[in-house]
């Protein structure tokens, strides 16, 4: 099933993310995480690929197995790494397989290549509105990524919703935000947003922090903003795992509830493959959704 008729069927849809293995010797195990996920039974399941296009193939194998499990899939893809010829062999891959959802992404440049782009970006794929126009046309069901507080690379939040506006025009369905740790920041985006004329779904993607050392490395991704009350979490069980995990999946809790409440249309979880985690979110919030859906 595509995303969009997903979307437009559901007051609330939930989905989980997970991501391929770097070695090949760790695919059984993503696998079986991602089966158990689908136990959960969320709206869809996404798949990342890693830097520079790297876990390409298992991101197909592992979109495909989702299908298998029951759950729609969304494959990720990026610009790095490809051409339009490969981008089309990939597609017709996905197609075999089943998969009828993609996400469009330009892709993070790899270390060393900064200077280089010219390397690992083709002129016909800078940007991921020229991905996304290309899926488009190949009949995907095209999501989009956006940041609430900002592209790193952006000069500025003007500049970000300009570029995001290009891949609305290139045929992206729905959009899903990098993570973040303050409500208030979607609330100002989604605003923002609107005035622009945007107006595909946007669903919210949250990071539950689970280990205090995700802290750093997230901020390093994600351009974040981390509340006083986040780090206040992280600091005060940092040295106790099972303590830190209960307030994160709280505090990722405590967000969710308050996205729906507000009436943000779609919630989906950066799982980091651990399936206990959503879980007990889920157990947290399912009868909320459910509320909402009848």
């Amino acid at each position: 099933m595509k995303i969009k008729e997903i979307l437009d069927n559901k007051n609330v849809v939930l989905s989980f993310e997970v991501f391929p293995p770097k070695k090949q010797a760790a695919f059984d195990s993503v696998v079986q995480a991602a089966k158990e996920l689908t136990l959960l039974k969320p709206d869809f399941m996404s798949i990342t690929c890693g830097a520079g296009g790297t876990t390409r193939e298992n991101t197909v194998e592992i979109a495909s197995q989702i299908l298998n499990f029951g759950i729609p899939s969304l494959a990720h893809l990026t610009c790095v790494g490809n051409t339009p010829d490969s981008v089309k062999e990939i597609a017709k891959k996905m197609k075999q397989n089943g998969i009828e959802n993609v996400l469009a992404l330009r892709g993070d440049i790899p270390n060393g290549f900064e200077d280089k782009r010219n390397e690992v970006l083709h002129p016909e794929l800078l940007h991921s509105n020229h991905l996304a126009k290309i899926l488009k046309e190949e009949g995907f069901c095209v999501g989009g990524a956006c940041y609430p507080e900002g592209h790193p690379e952006s000069h500025d939040r003007a500049e970000d919703i300009d570029n995001l506006k290009y891949k609305i025009d290139s045929g992206v369905d729905f959009l899903t935000t990098q993570m973040f740790f303050d409500n208030n920041m979607l609330y100002s985006y989604l605003y923002r947003l609107q005035t622009k004329g945007i107006r595909v779904p946007v669903l919210a993607g949250i990071m539950p922090i689970t280990n205090s050392n995700q802290v750093d490395r997230m901020i390093k991704l994600s351009n974040a903003f981390v509340p006083q009350k986040l780090l206040a979490i992280c600091d005060k069980f940092a040295n106790n795992q099972l303590a830190m995990r209960q307030a994160g999946i709280a505090y990722a809790t405590d967000q969710i509830i308050d996205l729906i409440s507000n009436g943000v249309r779609g919630i989906h979880i950066y799982t980091m493959n651990k399936p206990d985690v959503a879980k007990d979110i889920l157990n947290n919030v399912n009868y909320i959704i459910q509320s909402c859906n009848e």
